[in-house]
């Protein structure tokens, strides 16, 4: 059994948090770069340009690299050999959520209720947070802060199994055309497929934060990923919605065993930022 404080996790979730909304990760990066070669429109071309150079000064300077900061969705691994002590597990991580946003002057978008009272917390808590545990004794944390123009853009719909392959990729475009300029593009699409109707929302998140140029290890999901990337990039919206064959940078697929009468399928759209970082304790 081996023993991680609480202050630990506190710490080490407060960088991960000024770290992700000020530095793009370099898989991103090189996937701009990429596609500011390949961009036929010379509006396109600039724009990549411009995001580029907005990722330097980001990174520079340590300011964040879009104003919305976005609500905090925390993955966590926990290995079954671990005893997390000194404290609770989720109090450590929205104490370095509220230091994070604090410190590094982020902004703080969340309200403490949906609906009746929408008074901003002024610390940017509580956080989602989405844990599992795994073998081993380690305790990974991935820090994902999602802004809402492109999460409001995001679908969920329960087909049924004759809907099949097509019906998946109809919900995907559905999905990528409504987005349109909204959720800030090139964007990265994180497609979760199966399970039940909380699971492939969880699915698709997880695969909206998966690097950029990692691939589906099932060679029928690869392919799939690379088709759907096409379809974004045929509808013609572009960088910044302003035209251009660059509308997705990456599509990424999740999926899981799922019932006989079922079809889950959810799209989550992750602007072009695609704001991530991870740590191991």
């Amino acid at each position: 059994m081996r023993d991680i404080s609480c202050d630990t996790i506190t710490q080490a979730v407060k960088e991960l948090c000024i770290q992700a909304c000020c530095v793009v990760t370099k898989d991103m990066y090189e996937a701009f770069s990429k596609a500011k070669e390949k961009e036929q429109s010379p509006l396109g071309k600039d724009i990549l340009g411009k995001i580029l150079e907005n990722a330097d000064i980001a990174k520079k300077e340590m300011m964040p690299i879009c104003q919305d900061t976005g609500m905090t969705v925390v993955f966590v691994e926990i290995g079954q050999e671990v005893h997390i002590i000194n404290g609770y597990l989720e109090d450590a991580i929205n104490e370095g959520i509220a230091q994070g946003y604090t410190q590094g002057f982020l902004r703080k978008s969340v309200v403490k209720d949906p609906i009746y009272h929408r008074d901003n917390t002024q610390n940017n808590t509580p956080a989602v947070i989405h844990t599992k545990i795994v073998p081993g004794d380690k305790l990974k944390i991935k820090v994902a802060p999602k802004g809402f123009g492109s999460e409001n853009k995001g679908i969920l719909k329960m087909l049924v199994p004759a809907d099949g392959l097509e019906g998946v990729k109809k919900v995907f475009l559905e999905a990528v055309e409504n987005a349109g300029p909204n959720a800030c593009p090139p964007l990265v699409v994180g497609v979760g497929v199966g399970g039940t109707m909380e699971k492939c929302a969880i699915l698709a998140k997880e695969a909206a934060i998966r690097a950029a140029d990692s691939k589906n290890p099932n060679p029928e999901y690869a392919k799939l990923e690379e088709e759907l990337v096409e379809l974004a990039n045929k509808t013609g919206v572009g960088p910044q919605g302003l035209g251009g064959n660059t509308t997705a940078l990456k599509v990424n697929i999740e999926v899981y065993p799922t019932h006989i009468a079922g079809l889950p399928v959810c799209i989550n759209i992750n602007c072009h930022a695609a704001r991530h970082a991870d740590t191991e304790l």
